[in-house]
């Protein structure tokens, strides 16, 4: 679980509304009307933008993009070290015994190629498909949730332009001018908020995670490479390093003690 996501969603809400209640009654902001514009203006226009089976999976996106946590990249390596150790020590057909250990599923995949006995050009040229289609499917997220934020201010102006609209039409009865007037604010109110505390974030925590899940395979199928060419674990866990920052170095050179 992303706690930085969860805790600045919460957060986020807490500050608003408690802002809110602070100011004046919560129930205020409460519009049926200016609800149903911003949230059903955004999810139709989404709808018509993409397919219904990419609608849908945003969910999933949303999901991965708050739960999912990426491995730690000198753990990474370490087990890859491992694995290279065995199999220079015992051969590839030992590997078979550890892929239970391995939760890694493109580890795990990688292995299995190597014990299948594929040479590199094969492994290589296998796993680089699969990290190009794991970026496209999170590009395609990435540009729903920037979609979805987008939308947001632009229906909460539609649903201002209703208010508004509906004000005007009243200006003969004053005790009827509110209602037209707090749908027209409360719209922009929900556009603002959902684009920048919601669907903005959320997209670009995505598009970081997917920085790092490409990393960590890239990552990944260089240690594959260097396994199914027989390289000596030492080389292998110097080569795939240059991934790593100072700390990530330090933290390797302590799980190596360990």
């Amino acid at each position: 679980m992303d706690i930085a996501t969860i805790g600045g969603i919460i957060f986020g809400l807490v500050v608003v509304l408690g802002t809110i209640q602070y100011e004046g009654d919560l129930m205020l902001f409460f519009n049926i009307p200016g609800i149903a514009i911003v949230f059903g203006g955004m999810a139709c226009a989404t709808m018509v933008h993409f397919s219904m089976s990419q609608f849908l999976g945003i969910f999933s996106v949303i999901k991965k993009t708050v739960f999912t946590r990426a491995i730690a990249p000198e753990l990474i390596i370490k087990q890859i070290t491992e694995l290279a150790t065995i199999n220079r020590r015992d051969g590839a057909l030992a590997l078979e015994q550890e892929l239970p250990k391995i939760k890694n599923t493109f580890l795990k995949k990688g292995l299995l190629l190597v014990i299948d006995g594929q040479n590199e050009e094969s492994i290589k040229k296998n796993m680089e498909l699969e990290i190009q289609y794991m970026q496209e499917r999170h590009a395609i997220g990435k540009k729903i949730l920037d979609f979805m934020g987008a939308s947001c201010p632009s229906f909460a102006m539609v649903g201002t332009l209703i208010g508004l609209v509906s004000m005007l039409s009243k200006m003969d009865n004053p005790d009827e001018i509110g209602s037209g007037m707090a749908c027209a604010l409360v719209c922009t109110f929900y556009g603002s908020a959902l684009a920048n505390l919601i669907f903005l974030p959320l997209a670009g925590k995505l598009g970081l995670h997917s920085k790092a899940e490409t990393t960590s395979m890239e990552m990944v199928l260089e240690g594959i490479c260097g396994i199914v060419t027989g390289e000596s674990p030492t080389a292998i866990r110097e080569h795939l390093q240059v991934f790593l920052s100072a700390k990530q170095r330090n933290n390797l050179a302590k799980l190596k003690a360990a």
